[in-house]
């Protein structure tokens, strides 16, 4: 196994640990979203379909390799796994997923409407620009299909009609990315209900992108 990849036992502990978070925090509902960890050159864990991510058990996660086959595991894989494997695919780097139906994301996403106003210095930092990927059916090759073009480019992706993706170089990140996306929304749109149009000059951007080696984002 190589030392860049976590254990099974922490990947699996990860994924459930996210899971109930993203579930508290309402970033979900019912049995929305998926998770993933990848734990090898050609092997990752993934949540189950049809299950609640706050009411997981370790029992339930999946392992698969990138070509979606079972290594481990009783239960059927996400629907949307193949959007997992393409981002795992398109960018060897990442080492974490999450897909979620953050309300005010979703609600840019279903405006197709990008968040790529400079409005908050953290997501300046933690992610750019987040652009929207065009609408497929879920659990199609074409899910994957849309988000092929910006996994080497974007940390963060709005799904028309649908939700939103991260990605990381952990689950905490893929996680931290998820919560800061949402807030960014939030933000904008209450900058909205306040009739403001107001965002960072291009210099305070350039500054604050250049801290992003010294928080560990590439």
């Amino acid at each position: 196994m190589s030392p860049h990849y976590p254990s099974d036992a922490q990947a699996k502990a990860q994924i459930l640990a996210a899971g109930l978070k993203i579930y508290q925090r309402g970033l979900v509902a019912a049995n929305d979203g998926n998770l993933s960890v990848r734990v090898g050159d050609n092997a990752l864990w993934v949540t189950p379909t049809g299950v609640s991510k706050g009411a997981m058990t370790e029992d339930m996660l999946v392992k698969l390799d990138l070509d979606g086959n079972l290594l481990e595991g009783t239960r059927k894989p996400s629907s949307e796994t193949k959007m997992h494997l393409r981002i795992y695919r398109e960018n060897p780097d990442v080492r974490a997923v999450v897909h979620a139906h953050p309300p005010a994301a979703t609600a840019f996403a279903t405006a197709g409407l990008p968040l790529d106003r400079p409005v908050l210095q953290e997501a300046v930092v933690q992610l750019g620009e987040v652009p929207v990927a065009p609408f497929a059916l879920p659990g199609s090759q074409a899910v994957a299909d849309s988000v092929a073009p910006f996994c080497r480019t974007h940390r963060a992706l709005l799904l028309e009609y649908h939700g939103a993706v991260t990605w990381g170089d952990t689950m905490e990140q893929a996680h931290y990315r998820l919560e800061c996306l949402e807030q960014m929304a939030l933000v904008t749109l209450h900058l909205k209900t306040l009739g403001c149009d107001r965002v960072m000059p291009p210099s305070l951007v350039k500054e604050l992108e250049g801290l992003r080696p010294a928080w560990g984002i590439r």
